[in-house]
């Protein structure tokens, strides 16, 4: 995380310089700056991302690498793909500042990374912005533009609008840093500079999901199906009076039960299809949970009729009070059995 300006000057010099030859040149120094503007998740893998991204170019330093007024800026989103509607970056200001040339421009773009949804809905997200100097040939190194923002100690936030509409996202920390890139080719350039832990300057928003939303969209549903699936097992009884008052029967329950379980599997396949191709979240555990409930409810409510399982004779006692009593504690004490395995598994 780099935080001050003797922070990246630190780090540069124990994890690059050294390894920088003489064939390569000395390191020539970029700084960097990045403002988001807006932030849009488009899929499960893209982030479509617009703001501004400005440059120094010092005079007499940096000349050689200055982009012309038209020409294409000096950096590059090695992520960015094709979103069909895709806009260049473009030139909104050029103006000196003592011995530098400050050079802004305007960007949209649409990044592709991989993210991690197993925790949904208490998952996080952390998005990037990989930043490549568009002379990637060279010894050209991009530093962030620490002094532009007010503050940008560890637990400030800069970089991004205040106002920034996230929807079901709110935001929680940003930070630059360097992510040593190595790669196996030289593009075809020989004594290419970044083949071996080059240092990529990234810019680095961290988001956490709101909970309220996915627990009306989702939870609330899977809470109304679970009272009606306790309900038709309080129909369930062997007193002549209650069962005619109630209209029990085992095919009314096992009919019920049909119902909620096709309920239970739409509301799935919506769910899933936010994470087609993905691991199966944290919240899919319920509907799994309720699939093997409303299962159970239907053998029990055909078993009790038939009177045929005998070592369940101990949940028909007290007109199945085990049943009606256990039901909650059960379901509740596997949402949290579920709940302790998977956040083991994937600790925050």
């Amino acid at each position: 995380m780099l935080f001050r300006s003797a922070v990246v000057d630190d780090y540069l010099k124990k994890n690059w310089e050294p390894r920088v030859t003489p064939d390569m040149g000395p390191t020539i120094r970029i700084k960097t700056g990045l403002f988001i503007q807006s932030l849009r998740f488009s899929g499960a893998s893209d982030v479509n991302v617009s703001g501004y991204v400005w440059q120094h170019y010092e005079d007499g330093v940096n000349d050689k690498l200055k982009p012309a007024p038209g020409e294409a800026p000096g950096f590059v989103f090695p992520e960015q793909v094709d979103s069909g509607n895709t806009v260049e970056p473009r030139e909104a200001y050029r103006m000196r500042n003592g011995k530098d040339e400050v050079i802004g421009w305007y960007f949209e773009a649409v990044v592709r990374q991989p993210f991690e949804y197993f925790t949904y809905p208490f998952d996080h997200k952390t998005v990037w912005l990989r930043m490549w100097p568009r002379e990637f040939s060279a010894n050209v190194v991009l530093v962030p533009d620490l002094d532009a923002y007010n503050a940008t100690g560890i637990h400030d936030v800069f970089g991004i609008d205040e106002s920034i509409v996230l929807g079901t996202w709110q935001r929680t920390d940003t930070y630059f840093d360097y992510h040593p890139a190595s790669y196996d080719t030289n593009f075809g350039i020989a004594n290419y500079v970044g083949m071996k832990d080059f240092p990529e300057l990234r810019y680095n928003f961290v988001i956490c999901r709101r909970f309220g939303d996915a627990f009306i969209i989702h939870l609330l549903p899977l809470l109304m199906v679970l009272a009606l699936l306790y309900g038709a097992l309080l129909t369930i009884s062997d007193d002549p009076e209650l069962s005619e008052r109630y209209g029990f029967s085992a095919s009314g329950v096992i009919g019920s039960c049909s119902a909620l379980f096709f309920v239970v599997l739409l509301a799935h396949m919506q769910l899933r299809e936010q994470f087609a191709g993905m691991e199966v979240v944290y919240i899919e555990y319920f509907y799994f949970l309720l699939y093997v409930l409303i299962a159970a409810a239907s053998a029990y409510a055909y078993l009790f009729a038939a009177r045929r399982a005998k070592f369940l004779s101990f949940l028909y006692e007290h007109d199945n009070l085990a049943v009606k009593v256990g039901f909650w504690p059960v379901v509740f004490g596997s949402m949290l059995a579920i709940s302790i395995v998977v956040m083991l598994a994937h600790p925050s």
